[in-house]
């Protein structure tokens, strides 16, 4: 027997003996042992029984003796269990046979390396080489897997520990015109997705990209989705009122818009069949409004006196005149949260700067008015933070939110479990954003099913318990987008949208892990101001920023139910993805794009499995217009399903994403399948028809 290998039946015998001559058996903690933590912003008492500590043994004993897995994939499931008995706190009084199955634990756990045969110390972060990919792992990181969506494609990743991707779900073979805003990641193995192209919709994929599940409203899915514990879904839909209806509301004309006002609700959803769902429930911002302008109108009344309704005519001012955004979504609520303990749900709008709780137990008919459900408050307002000018209390001073995003409760057995925590932006209307991003962690003041608020006070806190800011506080920026998540092991998930940037920070803000989301398209950057133009946009300081934003991620322990029924392996690492744009440069230099295939408003060419558009001079009005492309396969069946009917693959694709270079000239690039190709139909379009267009036979 080799010694590793010995080594490893020696650590499992001793582990198992010692749980066998244990006190009584252990209890399976659903929490992941998490409970034992402490919070960062409160101590708690830990697990005195020793039963945590069994559970860690036992997940650990688990992960060296799976041998359906390869020894990668055990090793992340080691290191969680070893992660999380290495975090256990004492509280000084706890049995023998738990000190001693710790110290056994920790004496495996310091040589888990050669236990499994592995080293990550060879796999250095990759990111190091071209600022993508993973840039920093340290000891203290928490060791799982990260799923994130590459915003505006159509592709989803789950990356391991060291930045590889361990699997990916394509949309394009089965949602082909669709792309991804963002994804869940469920306890089966499929995942929610919630598409934004050409419209929203949700849908549930197997972990083969299958449709198990799709689901669209008549108005436009907005933003964020969840799967509830009765396996319905929750999820925020925009609906229009007209000008006319806003005005019989209460809301002041001089700041209506000819077009109506924007607004959300909630729907929750029962799938039914394959595409379609049954809605058993309701709630609207609309049946929860209060206004001071008219009192001619409904919902007429003091504001400060209404901390449990909605001011219409809040901010309408700030939107309509002063922003000047006459079609902007009136609140913009970016995030629904579900508490199963308190049957209560969080928003998350945007625009007012603020979280609302509401009450889920109420019907839908009792939802729409003020009283029911365990608060006795039908759907009104149970609770609000962050911006108390918006129920008439405060000034700017008292402001804590800036347009935030994921608002959410800490679930339970993770440290600071029933907190509130969120991605404060630190951005607004203009003239009153605060420049930089912080997370933010609050303690709700919970009074049974209630809130507790002193009379003529905005709700508590004054300040969070927790936060973390960067120093200086403008190296964290994110002006959109965004999202956060604890960890078991007390560390805080962070990602940085619009940086494309997914990190861990532990409870005192040191970073433990880093990972930069390579640039979407097939072309991998360094991270640097010598991003070309055409891949970048403009940030709100001026500044430009590489197009690879996401608009969430969600970390799962190596042991979450649902990452048993993909085929998780170390794959490549996303960023040695080939780069399409040295390439180009490259050809560009040389003179030589490879064989030409048509010669159009642009030429044409064909360099193995690359496309190549290249035109000189190359005039403003030529890079506005869209590209087409329709590829006919020589074989049907080499065709997605869902585009067989059709006959043909689409890809339709910005040119500011594909390429622009200097010097009067622009290039755009474009990847071909890998299946033979009998014909290609090509060109442009604008908003008032075809510019050109190419039909290419590749079958000479």
């Amino acid at each position: 027997m080799k010694p590793a290998a010995a080594l490893c039946a020696a650590a499992i015998a001793a582990i198992a003996l010692t749980i066998a001559a244990a006190w009584h058996p252990p209890i399976a903690l659903a929490d992941g042992g998490a409970s034992a933590r402490s919070q960062p912003t409160a101590s708690s008492a830990p697990d005195q029984s020793g039963n945590a500590i069994q559970a860690y043994a036992l997940r650990l004993l688990r992960a060296l003796t799976d041998r359906d897995a390869n020894n990668w994939v055990r090793y992340w499931q080691a290191r969680y269990a070893c992660d999380m008995a290495a975090a256990y706190e004492w509280n000084g009084d706890s049995q023998p046979r738990a000190r001693a199955l710790l110290a056994l634990t920790a004496s495996i756990c310091a040589q888990l390396d050669a236990l499994l045969g592995v080293n990550p110390a060879d796999h250095p972060p990759r990111g190091k080489e071209r600022g993508a990919g993973l840039t920093l792992i340290e000891p203290d990181a928490a060791a799982g897997y990260t799923l994130f969506a590459a915003r505006h494609s159509q592709k989803i990743y789950l990356i391991d520990p060291l930045g590889r991707v361990a699997h990916t779900w394509n949309l394009k073979d089965n949602l082909p015109e669709r792309t991804i805003h963002h994804a869940n990641l469920l306890d089966n193995g499929n995942l929610l997705i919630m598409t934004s192209h050409p419209h929203r919709a949700l849908a549930e994929l197997d972990p083969r990209g299958g449709i198990v599940w799709q689901y669209n409203v008549a108005d436009r899915i907005h933003h964020d989705f969840l799967k509830l514990p009765n396996g319905n879904v929750l999820v925020i839909v925009q609906g229009l009122k007209t000008r006319e209806q806003a005005i019989a509301a209460g809301a002041n004309p001089e700041f209506v818009s000819e077009r109506g006002l924007n607004y959300d609700y909630l729907l929750e959803v029962r799938p039914a069949g394959k595409s379609g769902g049954d809605v058993v429930w309701e709630w609207s911002f609309w049946d929860h409004l209060v206004q001071d302008f008219d009192p001619t109108k409904p919902n007429y009344g003091a504001i400060a006196e209404h901390p449990e309704l909605i001011d219409i005519n809040f901010l309408l001012e700030t939107i309509i005149k002063r922003f000047r955004a006459t079609d902007m979504t009136h609140l913009n609520t970016n995030t629904v949260a579900y508490n199963p303990e308190l049957d209560q749900i969080m928003l998350s709008p945007r625009n007012f700067s603020e979280l609302w709780v509401i009450d889920h137990s109420p019907s839908t008919e009792e939802a729409r008015g003020h009283a029911g459900g365990n608060s006795g408050m039908g759907g009104d307002l149970l609770y609000r933070w962050g911006n108390p000018r918006a129920y008439g209390h405060g000034d700017a001073g008292d402001q804590r939110l800036f347009w935030q995003h994921q608002t959410h409760w800490i679930p339970p057995g993770l440290p600071g479990a029933g907190n509130i925590l969120l991605f404060n932006n630190g951005n607004e209307f203009v003239g009153y954003q605060r420049g930089y991003s912080s997370i933010d962690e609050i303690v709700p003041p919970t009074d049974g099913y209630r809130y507790r608020r002193a009379a003529d006070s905005p709700y508590l806190p004054a300040e969070p318990a927790w936060t973390y800011i960067a120093e200086p506080p403008s190296d964290f920026y994110a002006s959109i987008l965004s999202g956060v998540q604890r960890l078991p092991n007390g560390n805080t998930l962070i990602a940085d949208g619009p940086a494309g940037t997914i990190f861990q920070v532990t409870p005192d803000g040191k970073t433990a892990w880093k990972y930069i989301v390579p640039p979407h398209y097939r072309i991998s950057l360094w991270q640097d101001a010598d991003a070309p133009a055409w891949l970048t946009h403009e940030d709100p300081d001026g500044g430009r920023i590489i197009r690879n934003p996401v608009y969430r991620a969600y970390w799962y322990p190596p042991d979450y139910p649902g990452l048993q029924y993909l085929d998780i392996a170390p794959g490549a690492y996303l960023e040695d993805t080939p780069d399409l744009l040295d390439w180009a440069r490259a050809a560009l230099a040389a003179g030589d794009f490879g064989q030409p295939l048509a010669r159009s408003r642009y030429d044409i060419y064909l360099n193995e499995n690359i496309l190549i558009y290249f035109k000189r001079p190359c005039a403003e009005e030529d890079t506005q217009a869209k590209f087409f492309l329709h590829i006919f396969p020589i074989a049907a069946r080499d065709l997605p399903a869902a585009r067989r009917e059709h006959g043909f693959e689409n890809e339709d694709f910005q040119f500011d994403i594909r390429g622009k270079a200097s010097d009067g000239r622009c290039v755009a690039i474009a990847p071909l399948p890998d299946y033979p190709i009998r014909r290609i139909r090509t060109g442009q379009y604008t908003d008032v028809g075809q510019a050109w267009r190419a039909d290419i036979n590749l079958n000479d």
